[in-house]
């Protein structure tokens, strides 16, 4: 099973619960109360789901390594490339 068709199949279990316990398909005769906590889960988990992304950014960000060696090929490939284009007549 693919990753897309495990979160699909969480999150239709959890639309299908959470709409039997909101509009009350199966009469089971739950407290109003139970409704009421139920109505807004939706936001409430898309709201907990983006503050969740947004602290796993912050972490990745925060503890990205840097790549000396990479930055210093980087800054010789840039000047070799600067040289061959004054080499060439390119003004800069």
């Amino acid at each position: 099973m693919t990753k897309l068709l495990e979160w699909l199949f969480g999150v239709s279990l959890l639309g299908a619960v959470w709409a039997l316990v909101s509009f009350d398909l199966l009469d089971l005769n739950l407290p109003q109360t139970y409704r009421e906590v139920a109505w807004p889960m939706p936001l409430y988990l898309l709201v907990s789901f983006g503050c969740y992304s947004l602290a796993t950014v912050g972490y990745r960000v925060a503890t990205f390594n840097d790549c000396e060696d990479a930055a210093k090929e980087l800054q010789k490939q840039i000047q070799e490339a600067k040289e061959d284009l004054r080499k060439r007549g390119l003004k800069m």
